[in-house]
Formats: C-alpha cells, structure tokens, sequence
C-alpha cells in the first residue's frame, strides 16, 4: 500500500482491505510524535462502516485508548461483525500495530425511523467562529481546525468551535467519521480548569501528562463535518488523575448533532528526585 503521511481528511480516510474485514490506514505526521486517538476512531469507523449496509447509519460508538500509536507504521483494524438484525447490528474493531493493539471500538448502526422528534438540548450563546481564532501554534493547520473559547480556572467548562478543514463528498458515513476525527481534541480545557496546578498553556506539557482513556459518542442528527460545529463541555471532577467530561455538539443553527463523554488522564508531572 502507499505509506506516504496523508495531509488531507480525504486522504487519511483511505483504508485498503487486507482481506476479510480487514483494513489497513496510515497517518498523519503530527507535530506530537503519536497517532491523534480522533484518527483512529475515525478510522475504526470507516472499517466497520464497511462490513454493514448503507441503510444503516451510526448511532453510537464506544472506545478504549490502549496504548498510543506510533506514526512509523500503518495502523490494521480488524472488524468483527458481532450482531446483523433488521433494525441494528453491532460491530467491534481492534486497531493493531506491532506492538500490539492501541483501540478497542465498538459500535451500533440502526436503521432511521420515523417517530417523534423531540430536542431539549439548548445551543449555548457564543461567539461565530470569525471572532474566536486560536493563534497559530494551537491550531491544526490540516484536517481539522478548532477554534476555543477561554476556560477560565475552576469553571470546569470549555467551549469553542471544530470542523473539518476540506470540503467531503456527500457521503453520510463520510461526514459521521469526520466529526468523530475532531471529538478528541475539544475536552481537555474543562479537566485542566479544575486542576489546582493551572499553568500557561505553554507549559501544560512539562507540567502534565495527558491522553484520552476513554471515549464514547451518541449521533442524533443529519451533519456536516465541513461545517463548524460548536462543543461545550462540563468536567464532573477530578480523582486519581483521571479527568470525567461530558459535553454536546451543536450545528450552527442550534441543531443537537451529537453527545460525547470522555474520561482523561492528566497525571501532574512530579519533580524527579
């Protein structure tokens, strides 16, 4: 397969079959040094999106960060197809590299219905995403581009915007992964506020160790992830350096796209000695 480090959405998003229900990606070079965990969930989903029918669309993925992925090798994701029913089926993917797995997905499709309709999630006020730029070194010059609001010591929130940067084809699936790519990299500013350590965000890195644990997300709505989508997020505490966020995403016109809830690590770096 080509191993060239992709440098669009399109790009990264081609998975090539290694025979039955299996599926190999590459990534990304991130500034970072690891593989960024939205990618393979991403990624995890196209394969499974794979083995399932077009009349079934994604309602909710559930994922475990095993360990963090290496950009020097292609990532292989194998689907297992653990439930075919008329109205869901299930799917479970392990994404695998030499050094053994780094994901552990599984998900749920169902066909639409009709039945009510009913929104009680409410868009929060905020800027448009023109009056909320992030400066250079903290925005994702590909693929993605996030746009944050400040998190201000012990609110426990973060909001801001997310999207994808190139324009996607039509394919629902396509967009489905797209925002699933961008949901990892939106929560950590609701842990970090609580945090009683609050350091620049120059020095988060000396001063933490941070990583998704753990990662699941609930679709509701029709979306496109080429256009902005704002987040907001509340952290429900801190214990044993692991971090609970819960937030919800909103289309610009106040639609209700989806719900997240991610457990994080932010482990305070202790001076050696």
């Amino acid at each position: 397969m080509n191993t060239a480090a992709p440098t669009t959405y399109g790009e990264m998003m081609f998975l090539e079959q290694h025979g039955p229900d299996t599926y190999v990606g590459v990534s990304p070079e991130y500034l970072w040094g690891r593989i960024y965990g939205g990618q393979v969930i991403a990624q995890g989903l196209w394969a499974a999106f794979g083995t399932v029918d077009e009349e079934f669309a994604l309602h909710s993925v559930h994922a475990y960060f095993i360990r963090g992925g290496t950009l020097d090798e292609p990532v292989r994701y194998e689907v297992d197809r653990l439930r075919n029913g008329r109205s869901f089926c299930t799917r479970a993917v392990v994404a695998r590299q030499s050094g053994g797995a780094i994901l552990n997905l599984s998900c749920s499709f169902h066909v639409a219905e009709q039945d009510a309709e009913v929104q009680t999630a409410r868009m929060p006020l905020a800027p448009s995403p023109d009056d909320c730029r992030d400066s250079d070194d903290e925005r994702w010059p590909w693929i993605m581009e996030r746009r944050r609001l400040h998190s201000y010591p012990g609110s426990g929130q973060s909001m801001g915007w997310v999207r994808i940067t190139d324009p996607i084809d039509d394919d629902a699936r396509l967009h489905i992964c797209g925002l699933a790519f961008t949901s990892d990299a939106i929560q950590f500013d609701a842990a970090r506020s609580l945090h009683p350590l609050q350091v620049p965000p120059g020095q988060y890195q000396a001063s933490f160790m941070g990583a998704s644990l753990d990662h699941a997300m609930w679709f509701h709505r029709p979306l496109r992830a080429d256009e902005w989508h704002l987040y907001q997020f509340d952290c429900h505490g801190l214990t044993s350096a692991r971090g609970m966020t819960v937030g919800n995403l909103f289309a610009t016109d106040g639609r209700h796209i989806a719900t997240i809830a991610q457990e994080v690590l932010l482990r305070e770096r202790k001076p050696k000695g």
